[in-house]
């Protein structure tokens, strides 16, 4: 099932469009503005995205630039505005496809078809094993040692980065710029909070860790245990008997 964002101001063209995709067999998330809707795309990361360009807070022009800057979605420009300078400049920026308001639902039902056609699938990505952690990320799944772990998106985001690098340590600065999208950085404490968040979920702290070591003033790695105790905690040595003393021996 496709998981397609409509961003339209309109409630009651929003509202028509939900309705008349999902009967198509869309599912089907929606955003008022731009900025939420440039939002929704990086964070849900939608397979197609339906843009007017007519927002109330940011044209939609501009936020197709902004989104095309971090994400290769395909987005269909559905707007009134009907000048070929408009529709070049569009489909300039890279949408994948132009129309003009009005138009019939089965009419965009199509052209959705036709561009997710044409792009065609992704091959799936192979699963990603750190020890007894699993991502799928088609799916969006974790689970540690068949453990199925209830992320949130930004913390699955995280981790599949991470996991994506195993043994390398990441700086604080890359993963704003690549996870959080601030290439232009951000407050390294985002960060820390998540890992946090994570390592709870992982099952460890900052000063037992199994999965998430920190590597002071550089940044964070993600790593598989090295043995059985990195896994369970530390194994108490069953007591040694007593031995007889020598002359000159040492406790």
């Amino acid at each position: 099932m496709p998981h397609l964002l409509v961003v339209e101001d309109d409630p009651r063209l929003r509202g028509a469009l939900v309705r008349a995709l999902r009967d198509r067999g869309h599912a089907v998330a929606t955003a008022a503005t731009g900025m939420s809707g440039l939002d929704t795309a990086v964070t849900d990361r939608p397979d197609l995205v339906v843009l007017d360009l007519g927002l109330p807070d940011v044209d939609g022009a501009q936020v197709l630039r902004m989104l095309r800057a971090v994400s290769d979605v395909p987005v269909i420009v559905a707007t009134a505005r009907d000048d070929e300078p408009d529709m070049v400049a569009a489909l300039g920026d890279g949408a994948d496809d132009y129309i003009v308001k009005p138009f019939g639902a089965a009419q965009l039902d199509a052209r959705i078809k036709a561009v997710l056609r044409r792009l065609g699938p992704d091959e799936p990505e192979p699963a990603l094993c750190v020890g007894e952690l699993v991502l799928d990320a088609g799916a969006r799944e974790v689970t540690l040692a068949g453990r199925s772990l209830d992320l949130t998106p930004r913390e699955f985001d995280l981790l599949a980065y991470l996991a994506r690098r195993a043994g390398q340590v990441v700086s604080r600065r890359e993963l704003l710029a690549e996870v959080w999208q601030q290439p232009l950085g951000g407050a390294d404490k985002t960060v820390d909070v998540h890992l946090s968040w994570l390592r709870r979920k992982l099952g460890e702290t900052a000063q037992r860790p199994r999965y998430l070591h920190t590597v002071r003033t550089v940044g964070v790695k993600l790593a598989a245990p090295e043995n059985r105790e990195a896994l369970d905690g530390p194994v108490t040595a069953a007591p040694e008997r007593a031995r007889p003393k020598t002359a000159g021996s040492e406790r």
